[in-house]
């Protein structure tokens, strides 16, 4: 099965929300401080549950595909001509996410796997191409990429990145002549994202998402692409230092800089790619020039 799009890149809404301050403003009321995150995530499971345990699929379209399907997943209640449906609750899987605010919090996060892809994973932190719709949970469409869009991981909620892990992008990318690209073999999902790691008390003001709402984005998966941000010549995922899915909690010298986004690691002065070594197959060697265990790049004091 191959699929040919119309290739652009696209601006989307599922970037991080600014975080907003809980003070008093003194020329205005004050601002509610947000639900406590631990009881929104109870909160956020029981609605999710209860979609998945109320509402399908289309697999069988995905089992015997009509010749102008377009391998779009799409939702339906369980009911009346529809009551002999699967739930998607015995067809999904989930994943364990800690909250990036409060990490005592952990998110039991669930996905459908409609097909993993035969391609490349994305890391956390790379940059993907996807077609992708947002929906409420009465499957209103928030958000929707007309065609695919080119997005970067770490701007993206929590939950969206967390999803795109699971899957691979196409087994092969085609060019065609008419400035089409041919997808192959790519992964197509779906992801149900609790609001502790969507928007939680502060959604986009232009959809109608509401605070501490859940949201679905399904989705097709067709390329990965491994970031650099800031050109250092260590790949970002290789800049989260405490291994836990998140470059913007590492900062070696503490400049306010996140690793992933400082071309001088260590802030000694050198750039981080003059402190390792690029070898031709792409591999990296980091050298501790003076062997007390901390490699160069990251030794303020070698």
């Amino acid at each position: 099965m191959m699929i040919k799009i119309k290739y652009a890149f696209a601006f989307l809404i599922i970037v991080l929300g600014l975080t907003v301050s809980c003070k008093k403003d003194d020329n205005g009321p004050d601002v509610i401080p947000p639900h406590d995150r631990g009881e929104e995530a109870i909160k956020a499971q029981a609605e999710i549950e209860e979609f998945l345990e109320t509402h399908f699929y289309n697999y069988e379209e995905f089992d015997t595909p009509p010749l102008d399907f377009d391998y779009k997943i799409k939702f339906g209640v369980i009911a009346d001509s529809n009551a002999t449906k699967t739930p998607l609750i015995e067809q999904v899987s989930f994943k364990e996410v800690r909250d990036r605010i409060d990490t005592d919090v952990t998110y039991k996060m669930y996905y459908l796997k409609v097909r993993e892809g035969e391609g490349d994973s994305p890391h956390f932190s790379d940059a993907i191409t996807t077609n992708y719709n947002g929906l409420l949970f009465n499957l209103e469409s928030f958000d929707s990429s007309v065609v695919p869009a080119n997005l970067d991981l770490t701007q993206t909620v929590v939950g969206f990145g967390e999803a795109f892990v699971e899957f691979k992008g196409a087994s092969s990318i085609v060019s065609n002549p008419d400035g089409t690209l041919s997808f192959e073999g790519y992964g197509i999902g779906a992801v149900f994202i609790p609001s502790g790691l969507g928007y939680y008390q502060y959604p986009p003001g232009n959809t109608d998402i509401e605070a501490y709402g859940q949201i679905i984005f399904t989705f097709q998966l067709f390329d990965a692409e491994v970031l650099d941000h800031d050109g250092d010549g260590i790949p970002s995922y290789m800049e989260d230092l405490n291994n836990n899915s998140n470059v913007n909690d590492d900062n070696t010298d503490g400049d306010g800089a996140s690793n992933y986004a400082d071309a001088d690691d260590d802030g000694d002065g050198r750039l981080t790619e003059n402190e390792i070594v690029v070898n031709e197959d792409g591999s990296i060697t980091f050298p501790d020039k003076d062997g007390d265990g901390v490699v160069d790049y990251l030794d303020k004091d070698n």
